[in-house]
């Protein structure tokens, strides 16, 4: 009898887990549309609006300015109306940023519909992370971010599907706004979650927070040890800027985070993105196998990412993100060989594809996940939402950069050259987790501050 009953709120409680962290990652389903559809119209709207290489790089770089200022205010937002509340006003500013986007009647007015968007990503992609590490449980928390990433590329691959079916008609209005659909299911979803638990208690909502973690955890002894941390925790509040200015030891993690995002994106992936058309044009395929192609690359992010899911709290964060970053620098490098050599037959082009596809597996498997686990995992909480603020512009002004370069680099130093640049920022990148990154596998997020306070060496704090 008293086994069953046991049974049953168990079962109960991993369902509402998984559905509150699942919904919650959909936040990763509305970045991976955005990235998605951009990639598929850029050459339509060009041939729209009669404009240059640089113009299309303003189109697909004003996204990430938007994000990065969402980003930055963003702290804020999490911090005074809350991770739920910040989650609704991204798919508000969603909505209406995919509407206009569809609507444009000029480049500078898709522009700032795209900046519209970008501050839409800004706030989730900050929010999304954060909530997800603090309602998840610590034993499938890896897992449980993943599913963020998940979200991303199932949200690509499903723009790639999209545009490919409506690129034989060049309706790019339709691909950019037709997106407004899920981000208006996202929306309604996101009402009936529930508050992050810390959240509550950095607001004085004790109460509500122990009924939410009654609601996640379902073991009272767990609650009870989770309340207590937490509690022990915010007996120093929230300071920001303060603490970074006055710890070493937390501006050390700052650093790592930031450090962290600026590897995921030059590892070369958001190229891939957002100009794989250009790049299937560079292999020299014609308009429509550029475009199947493309939808085959989200195809491969979407598998190669369950890999990461099944690994992470297996492997650990730091072998995997080994693997990744050796096959991204191995498969970068052999298109950067075959596009130098000249691509003068099908062999090469189908090898070139082949090689493509090796790199997002190697980036879906590690980067793209770990960093945002990561990211979220090392910050201590009474610096997280600075922290984490912090990482989170630095991704968007990288973004920007890596979008607003790579067509003028192939138009510069070439397509060899430029995946070859790529290919060796990924080997660089093999050394900085092994001197800088920690191993975080099964540690709480508790643990891994008392470490970093305590000023163990970044690699160690998980140790």
């Amino acid at each position: 009898m008293n086994s069953q009953a046991i049974a049953t709120p168990t079962a109960h409680v991993k369902g509402t887990v998984i559905y509150t962290c699942v919904l919650a990652a959909l936040a990763g389903l509305m970045f991976g549309l955005d990235i998605g559809v951009i990639s598929g119209a850029s050459q339509f709207i060009k041939a729209e609006f009669a404009i240059s290489d640089h113009t299309i790089e303003w189109i697909v770089s004003s996204m990430m300015f938007g994000a990065a200022v969402g980003a930055l205010g963003a702290g804020w937002l999490s911090s005074h109306l809350g991770r739920k509340r910040s989650l609704i006003l991204g798919a508000i500013l969603f909505v209406i940023g995919s509407l206009l986007c569809g609507l444009a009647w000029s480049p500078e007015t898709l522009i700032a519909a795209r900046v519209i968007l970008g501050l839409a990503i800004g706030i989730a992609t900050f929010t999304a992370p954060l909530y997800l590490a603090e309602v998840a449980p610590e034993h499938i928390r890896g897992a449980m971010i993943s599913t963020y990433q998940l979200m991303i590329t199932i949200g690509i691959l499903v723009a790639f599907l999209s545009d490919t079916a409506l690129s034989y008609h060049g309706a790019w209005r339709w691909m950019l706004g037709v997106i407004a659909i899920p981000g208006a299911l996202f929306l309604l979803g996101v009402l009936g979650l529930p508050d992050s638990p810390r959240w509550l208690m950095m607001r004085g909502r004790r109460d509500e927070a122990i009924d939410v973690l009654r609601r996640l955890r379902g073991d009272e002894v767990v609650v009870a040890r989770e309340a207590a941390d937490i509690e022990e925790q915010l007996k120093t509040p929230q300071r920001g800027w303060d603490l970074f200015a006055e710890n070493p030891n937390f501006r050390r993690s700052v650093f790592l985070g930031a450090l962290l995002q600026i590897m995921q994106q030059f590892t070369g992936m958001n190229v891939v993105m957002y100009y794989a058309p250009r790049i299937f044009q560079e292999m020299g395929y014609d308009t429509a196998a550029q475009m199947w192609f493309t939808a085959l690359v989200g195809l491969t992010n979407v598998l190669a990412t369950f890999i990461a899911i099944a690994l992470i709290d297996r492997w650990g964060r730091k072998p995997i993100l080994y693997t990744g970053f050796a096959v991204m620098a191995v498969g970068l490098g052999v298109v950067g060989a075959l596009m130098n050599g000249g691509i003068n037959g099908q062999t090469e082009q189908y090898t070139c594809v082949a090689m493509l596809l090796f790199f997002i597996v190697g980036f879906a498997m590690s980067a793209g996940p770990l960093v945002w686990t990561l990211c979220s995992e090392i910050q201590p909480l009474k610096g997280r939402d600075f922290g984490i603020g912090v990482s989170t512009f630095t991704n968007w002004i990288t973004n920007m950069v890596v979008g607003f370069t790579f067509l003028s680099l192939l138009n510069t130093i070439g397509n060899a050259s430029t995946f070859w640049l790529y290919a060796a920022l990924n080997a660089v990148f093999i050394v900085l987790t092994f001197w800088l990154v920690p191993e975080t596998k099964g540690v709480t997020l508790e643990q891994i501050e008392r470490n970093l306070m305590a000023g163990k060496r970044l690699r160690d704090i998980g140790r």
